[in-house]
């Protein structure tokens, strides 16, 4: 490297050596530094580092330096994230379903460079998580991109819609060129979900993120405004019990007070709670009447009773009756 280009780079090089190497438990000497610019072909005397410290400081870095006997000198103080943050960020990458594990992988390693080498192995040792399901559409990453893009520019996308298929491979169902007004991304039951208008059907409908192949921003505008801003999303997300398609309707469902933690995670805390005798409530709550929604009241067991309406309380008798029937001996 030339001197002259060599000492235009300096303070770089200093920065990302501090950034990456230093910590209030590991300052670098000066003879630290010094020996790191010379390894780049950067001369450099202590004198000038002591300037060098100085001018990061003017610019805005938070340098500090340490005075010790057993040997002092500088480290990177402020970073844009503190470690518990980055741990934060860490385990939501890796316990993310919606991301392969390639891509959450490549991300921690990122996060990791952000943390210094002193730090970086917590990080590690924070998220690991054995046997986590992952999702196997390596696309996902870049088709979330696509449509925070096509929302910001005003724009339709156009995607193909997928399926498993018993070679455990994602395909493209039958006839599954789509292509919708996206309005909102959707974060429920560890997955991500797309809101968007299709304009054929003149409706709402809402897609599994990761079952979403080839999607691309296209030229045409948006469609949708008026009924996308009918939709209350928090209240929408609650309704459709992991978007499962089904008939919406008011229930009102009885359970003891020890299971009221279980109806608000579900419905917010502002479902409509009304206590009643006997140390039992009831909740009224808009829902999309569903397999999915039987499924959250059979786990929840005997403790919860449909009170109303009764079509539903037929609906869900019917429900548990045709898995009884299909686990009776012939």
């Amino acid at each position: 490297m030339a001197r002259a280009s060599g000492q235009k780079l300096k303070l770089l090089y200093i920065v990302k050596f501090l950034s990456e190497n230093t910590d209030e438990h590991h300052p670098a000497s000066t003879a630290d530094i010094i020996a790191h610019l010379e390894a780049n072909g950067i001369h450099s005397e202590r004198k000038s580092v002591y300037d060098d410290m100085e001018k990061l400081c003017d610019f805005g870095y938070d340098i500090v330096q340490v005075h010790s006997r057993l040997g002092g000198g500088y480290y990177m103080a402020g970073r844009e994230f503190e470690l518990a943050e980055l741990k934060l960020l860490v385990d939501a990458v890796q316990s993310s379903r919606f991301l392969t594990t390639k891509k959450s992988r490549s991300l921690i390693r990122k996060l990791e460079q952000m943390a210094g080498k002193y730090d970086a192995g917590k990080l590690q040792r924070q998220v690991y998580v054995a046997g986590r399901i992952k999702t196997e559409n390596e696309s996902v990453y870049y088709s979330i991109d696509n449509i925070h893009r096509a929302i910001q520019e005003n724009r339709q996308i156009s995607f193909q819609y997928l399926d498993w298929n018993l070679k455990k491979e994602l395909v493209p169902r039958n006839n599954s060129e789509r292509t919708v007004s996206p309005w909102a991304l959707i974060w429920q039951d560890e997955n991500y979900y797309l809101a968007a208008y299709d304009g054929r059907d003149a409706c709402m409908k809402h897609y599994r993120v990761d079952k979403m192949g080839k999607v691309e921003v296209c030229r045409e505008a948006r469609e949708g405004l008026e009924q996308f801003e009918k939709v209350d999303l928090a209240a929408y997300t609650n309704q459709v019990f992991g978007m499962y398609g089904g008939e919406e309707a008011v229930v009102t469902l009885q359970l003891p007070d020890r299971l009221v933690g279980v109806v608000l995670d579900r419905f917010g805390r502002e479902a409509d709670i009304r206590q009643m005798p006997e140390g039992r409530f009831r909740v009224r709550a808009k829902v999309t009447v569903s397999g999915q929604f039987f499924g959250w009241l059979a786990g929840i067991g005997k403790d919860v009773e449909v009170v109303s309406p009764d079509a539903v309380r037929v609906q869900y008798r019917g429900w548990l009756a045709d898995i009884m029937s299909s686990m009776s001996d012939d």
